[in-house]
């Protein structure tokens, strides 16, 4: 008997790791971590470079509007773009151009910068880069490893992308207290050799339009291809807006350097953890879920994970204890990547290959645009009636999306893996219109 569980153990945690048997995606795997690490970095450090500059909850709020602006203006060419050319050159020009981002920062944080613009600028041009560059990203992934693998492969990148955003605060908050940002800065243009060396590397083509009979063009036609495809497909739709209601309401890691600094009175160090702590717990929710395998109901699953991250939420906002605050956060991270994986895996499993670059340019929108304008949302509650209570009201109105979602979002609520042709019986919009949340 003991024998038999030991081999059962060894079997899980081979399959824990399917996806890492592929060259190629462990060429993108290690190369994304490098990357996104100094990415995770840099956004500590921007963040705490304009409370530093300016100690106004509305800047710090400012941040995520030029952040989605760009993705709002940018992400649906993206998505053609992504469709039409080749996936991994299309990212060498994305990688490449948020490199040089990064570097022009850190010189002129070097050289002494003093107002806030810059970084404004900076962070729009790098977000338009992200624009182009998240559908390529996400619709290569699924080029590089075998259909069975898919969702594995999809919990292991979330995995290291949740590692890289402890890893890369925790960092950012030691060198923030000793050096200060331009060095982050620096950090972060260097590590995208690691992403671009990868994809020089990776032997997988990024052809978008292998296999199919006839691809896409850019053109105006291609574009309402892809939306008219979102909208033909309810699960789409409603784990679209599900996350784009959750994330706008209940997005507090824009004031965490307030919590941090005049809340919590834990300095650099201590906003560097609390930054991190979210993506503590997701690193150990992906590894639950990649020994555990395909998890059967889903839909139900993404709609529990996101009401606990609404009241995880709410328990940050009323917490004054800096332990309690942290481990606050890593239920958030937590249950929001719950939440992200299966997202992920529907989203992308009931998408045609030739389609996904539109299909996620639109949920980029949702996705990205979510968080960042709820940043926005966050610091201008919090300039009227303080932090807390900003995170705590926000915390709430994402518990006020779940409950509607439950009551409205059938085709995601009846979804299972094993029977995707739930999610797909409507692609063609013979079963009427869409059943939004």
């Amino acid at each position: 008997m003991s024998e038999l569980k030991t081999e059962n153990s060894k079997l899980k945690t081979v399959q824990g790791l399917a996806a890492l048997r592929h060259r190629d995606f462990r060429l993108y795997w290690f190369g994304q971590f490098v990357s996104v690490t100094g990415t995770q970095m840099q956004i500590a450090a921007i963040n705490w470079h304009i409370y530093l500059l300016t100690k106004s909850s509305l800047a710090l709020g400012g941040v995520g509007l030029v952040r989605v602006v760009p993705i709002v203006l940018c992400s649906l060419a993206g998505g053609v773009v992504a469709d039409v050319f080749d996936r991994k050159r299309l990212m060498i020009v994305t990688q490449s151009s948020m490199m040089i981002s990064a570097g022009v920062l850190a010189y002129l944080t070097a050289s002494g910068l003093h107002s806030i613009w810059p970084i404004y600028g900076l962070t729009a041009l790098a977000s338009a880069a992200m624009a182009f560059d998240s559908p390529a990203r996400q619709s290569l992934l699924p080029m590089l490893v075998p259909e069975e693998d898919f969702p594995n492969a999809a919990s292991l990148g979330l995995a290291q992308f949740q590692a890289s955003t402890v890893i890369g605060p925790a960092l950012a908050g030691l060198l923030l207290a000793a050096h200060g940002p331009a060095l982050i800065y620096a950090i972060n243009a260097v590590s995208f050799l690691a992403v671009l060396v990868a994809l020089f590397m990776i032997r997988a083509s990024g052809n978008p339009g292998e296999g199919v009979a006839e691809a896409a063009s850019l053109s105006w036609g291609s574009l309402v291809e892809g939306l008219r495809f979102v909208w033909r497909t309810p699960i789409i739709v409603q784990t679209m807006t599900l996350d784009f209601v959750a994330t706008f309401f209940a997005s507090a890691t824009a004031l965490l350097p307030i919590f941090a600094g005049t809340i919590l009175r834990v300095g650099a160090r201590g906003f560097g953890l609390l930054q991190a702590s979210p993506a503590i717990g997701s690193v150990s929710a992906t590894i639950v879920m990649a020994r555990l395998g395909n998890i059967r109901r889903q839909g139900v699953t993404v709609v529990a994970a996101i009401a606990v991250y609404g009241a995880a939420t709410v328990g940050f906002g009323l917490s004054r204890v800096f332990w309690v605050s942290v481990a606050m956060l890593a239920i958030v991270g937590a249950s929001d990547t719950v939440s992200t994986v299966l997202r992920m895996t529907i989203r992308q499993l009931v998408t045609p290959n030739y389609l996904r670059g539109r299909m996620t340019s639109v949920n980029m929108i949702f996705f990205m645009g979510g968080p960042q304008l709820g940043e926005m949302e966050a610091g201008v509650v919090a300039r009227f009636v303080g932090a807390p209570m900003s995170v705590i009201s926000g915390g709430i109105g994402c518990l006020i999306g779940v409950a509607i979602a439950a009551l409205k979002a059938k085709n995601l609520l009846a979804y299972q893996r094993s029977g995707e042709e739930v999610a797909t019986k409507n692609m063609d919009g013979t079963n009427g219109s869409v059943t939004g949340l």
